[in-house]
């Protein structure tokens, strides 16, 4: 049993499609967007970063004490080499997908969170902050529609946990008003993921979909949910005690 500290998010969304993918039993433990759970000391053990999501393996390889692994690429990474799927086994297909990972999880998603903070989140006003961002969402589609126009998958020749790490954030990008028609290449490839059967189990199901409340192109937050999310009790749950 895989423990899936969770939340709503395109982040989130990439754990919970690489779960369905290989077949594993998982339990979902899930933290309202803006509530601030992801703030406590109970958390921060499990991630010292007091970010989501986290996994938690109660049956690892090997035996033991249960494993707890944060940041996606990792969970993405220790989730294929548990099973065995989804990421070639050695030589230059292995490093092809780990590439288009690394290039997701440090560029792809990075850039798209900063877009969607200015463009949902922030005050209004932060217009070198829009459009900063928004650009560079619109580099990178520009990056995955060259890739994609050569390549059948975003890791290579076969689905891999690359797509994974990819599909959800791009699918956000229409958030931030940008019209994935106008990267045909990805648009296919966006369809294609979105029709596997693992891909539709977890975007419908209850305990992993992502909510509308998630989902506002701008969204109004409290001052205690902006404290949670970007403000001082973020910060503070940060602080070494």
């Amino acid at each position: 049993m895989i423990e899936l500290h969770y939340v709503a998010t395109a982040n989130g969304m990439k754990i919970a499609i690489a779960l369905e993918e290989m077949g594993l039993d998982y339990e979902v433990v899930d933290y309202p967007l803006f509530e601030g759970r992801h703030l406590t000391p109970e958390f921060r053990r499990l991630n010292p970063n007091c970010k989501l999501p986290v996994i938690v393996d109660r049956a690892p390889q090997g035996g033991g004490e249960p494993i707890a692994v944060f940041e996606t690429g990792a969970i993405l990474l220790y989730l294929a080499e548990k099973t065995g799927q989804f990421l070639p086994a050695g030589g230059a297909a292995r490093w092809e997908a780990i590439q288009w990972l690394i290039w997701q999880v440090a560029g792809h998603g990075p850039m798209n969170g900063q877009a969607h903070h200015f463009v949902r989140y922030a005050p209004d006003g932060q217009d070198y902050g829009v459009e900063r961002y928004t650009r560079e969402v619109i580099r990178l589609l520009n990056v995955l529609e060259y890739r994609l126009r050569d390549s059948a998958w975003v890791g290579g020749a076969e689905y891999t946990i690359a797509d994974m790490a990819v599909w959800h954030w791009t699918w956000a990008s229409v958030l931030l008003g940008v019209e994935l028609s106008e990267f045909p290449a990805v648009e296919r490839w966006a369809g294609i993921v979105a029709s596997r059967p693992a891909v539709i189990r977890a975007t419908t199901n209850k305990a992993t979909e992502v909510v509308a409340g998630n989902t506002q192109r701008r969204a109004k937050l409290s001052a205690e949910q902006w404290s949670n999310m970007f403000g001082d009790k973020m910060h503070a749950a940060a602080r070494p005690n």
